[in-house]
């Protein structure tokens, strides 16, 4: 550390992503290559916009270059502290979250060719990517009363910043996140060595150690999609979802900062991200989905109704569709009814099912082909003979992995769904990323990697079809 003119200097080694900026405003006589670490990143919202976002300490936003043109970013959300929110569990410690950082944004004009803050490149969006990675549940966990704590300083334990690494290597077009970022919910217990001194809360300094850190190279390498998790509902790391990640403005009451002001920040309209070769994806918000059937009178009744005409809406705008969203529609959780029977797991997610089979007997158009989730801490895959799109599961790239799995095998008469029948069915344990690279416009090569970079699925799509072997 060196003070110069009451600005310290240090510098980022995570990537170029972290670069260095001064505490001090660009006024000062401190050279931009000695600036204070901020990070920056593009992340896709409706109609497939480009917006630029960078987390920054200095007291204004920093200027971006547009196609050879420089202008300040906007402030997105200011530094501040905000109130300990209440919790929803008497285990989950509450204190305030501190976030001493800028947030900072800038709409990329349609057309952009060359964007760059710094002088360091902003990865922009492909019209037709043809080559995506995906990722899901990458946060570390400390959770009191939970699955438990997680050893976030063992990097075989918490395998998310070799993920990240491996992935930003394979080259992506584009980044998929299907939710669940933030995972360190309550202190480290005294005397565990492998979660000792790591952050907790749902401040930015967790938010930097479970995602912003560790997503370095990734950031730098692609546009992000970004799905919002339950770990992101408001009663939970919800302000940093909005202040961080969503693709929308930021607009008053919708922060979740105030509990009076949730089914605002809770529930958000999907929006349609065009990927070429009349194909899209589908984002949609279900961070406050339940695990059960959601009765008559709930809030998330209505709200869940309103999401699902709005996919229908959106869904015939193309004539293929990838639904993104957190909680699978079609998968399996490694919970059972009866213990002794291991080929019977539940369906995940009876929730959403319970909205959707009312409104559509087939669940979802006709033309969504494949339904990309996490949630469940493994990889999934299923396909069916009936009129269902394929299910993937990509649960996998760090945090702690479903400690009783879904078996390999399943009993011939089992479902995810009433009337949806299996045609194949695949599962992996084990921490990694999964690979999308197109073939042609209905048909895409997937792989599964492990987080040592070595394939372990080798999958194919074609429409609503998918298979999947283990590589040998």
């Amino acid at each position: 550390m060196i003070k110069i003119n009451r600005c310290v200097w240090s510098f980022a080694a995570f990537s170029v992503i972290y670069i260095s900026l001064s505490a001090c405003s660009r006024s000062s006589l401190t050279p931009p290559s000695a600036q204070r670490p901020f990070t920056a990143f593009v992340v896709l919202g409706e109609e497939g916009a480009q917006t630029a976002r960078a987390l920054t300490e200095e007291l204004q936003c920093p200027f971006i270059e547009l196609d050879g043109v420089s202008e300040r970013m906007e402030v997105r959300a200011p530094a501040g502290v905000m109130p300990a929110r209440p919790r929803l569990s008497a285990s989950v410690s509450a204190k305030p979250a501190a976030f001493p950082v800028l947030t900072c944004e800038k709409q990329l004009p349609p057309k952009i060719r060359h964007a760059s803050i710094d002088g360091r490149p902003l990865p922009l969006k492909k019209e037709a990517p043809g080559r995506i990675v995906v990722i899901g549940d990458t946060g570390c966990r400390l959770q009191k009363g939970g699955a438990g704590f997680q050893a976030c300083n063992d990097s075989e334990q918490f395998t998310f910043v070799k993920v990240a690494q491996l992935a930003a290597r394979w080259k992506p077009d584009l980044v998929i996140h299907v939710g669940d970022y933030h995972y360190r919910e309550t202190p480290c217990p005294d005397g565990n060595t492998g979660c000792v001194n790591s952050p907790w809360g749902y401040g930015y300094d967790t938010w930097r150690e479970d995602f912003f850190r560790p997503t370095a190279p990734l950031l730098r390498a692609a546009p992000w999609v970004m799905a919002r998790g339950n770990h992101e509902s408001c009663s939970r790391a919800g302000q940093g979802w909005w202040r961080f990640l969503d693709p929308r403005p930021l607009l008053p009451g919708r922060d979740c900062n105030d509990p009076a002001n949730d089914q605002k920040g809770d529930y958000s309209h999907p929006y349609a991200i065009p990927i070429g070769d009349d194909t899209q994806l589908i984002v949609l918000d279900t961070s406050n989905a339940p695990n059960k059937e959601i009765k008559p009178g709930d809030i998330r009744l209505s709200q869940y109704r309103t999401l699902y005409t709005q996919l229908e809406t959106l869904a015939q705008r193309a004539r293929r569709n990838i639904v993104v969203l957190h909680h699978p529609l079609l998968g399996f959780v490694g919970n059972y009814p009866n213990p002794d029977d291991l080929a019977h797991p539940l369906p995940e997610n009876p929730g959403l099912q319970s909205v959707f089979r009312t409104l559509n007997p087939n669940f979802l158009p006709s033309n969504v082909d494949l339904v990309l989730s996490g949630h469940i801490h493994l990889f999934e895959q299923l396909s069916f003979s009936t009129a269902h799109p394929s299910q993937f599961v990509v649960g996998i790239s760090g945090t702690q992995l479903e400690t009783v799995p879904v078996p390999a095998t399943l009993a011939p008469d089992i479902t995810p769904m009433a009337g949806a029948r299996i045609q194949n069915f695949d599962v992996w344990n084990g921490f990694g990323y999964m690979t999308m690279k197109r073939i042609r416009p209905s048909e895409w090569d997937v792989r599964v990697w492990n987080s040592a970079g070595q394939p372990v699925r080798k999958c194919h799509i074609a429409g609503r079809a998918s298979h999947c072997e283990a590589v040998r």
